[in-house]
């Protein structure tokens, strides 16, 4: 955790910059980071609440926004490192804020937020309850910072 900051839920993937990553000056494309963020995402789903399962309850996760500020650029062959955890929950809306590093350099970071959609009515639904009983716990748990 960075500055005592709690992140709960909090997942961490490995990224590579590989050649179709990045533009002429061989740094990293903006898009790439959107979609790194989306792997971020589905990584969070599929640890604590599994996609498949969402979809055989006729439920999908929506993103609604999408913030992102680029600090420093990733270059070829770079190794970056992308963490995410949910930091807020309400009734009917998530939020996910991440961070892409190298090392200790954060060269992005990231705010979204969603929420989920029962597909048969097409219309919002309450936070399932498997995330929101994973949420509550780990508030439970919350560091003194």
């Amino acid at each position: 955790m960075t500055n005592g900051e709690f992140r709960p839920l909090l997942i961490e993937v490995a990224f590579q910059v590989k050649t179709y990553d990045v533009d002429y000056a061989q740094i990293v494309h903006n898009a790439v980071y959107i979609r790194w963020l989306e792997d971020l995402r589905l990584q969070i789903l599929s640890e604590h609440l599994p996609l498949e399962k969402l979809l055989a309850d006729h439920i999908s996760p929506v993103l609604e926004k999408t913030e992102i500020t680029y600090h420093r650029p990733l270059r070829l062959f770079d190794r970056a490192t992308g963490r995410m955890w949910v930091s807020n929950l309400s009734r009917a809306r998530w939020e996910v804020r991440a961070e892409i590093s190298r090392g200790d350099m954060v060269a992005a970071s990231a705010k979204q937020t969603g929420y989920f959609m029962d597909l048969e009515m097409y219309r919002p639904i309450r936070i399932p309850t498997i995330l929101r009983d994973k949420w509550d716990a780990a508030k439970d748990i919350q560091p003194a910072l």
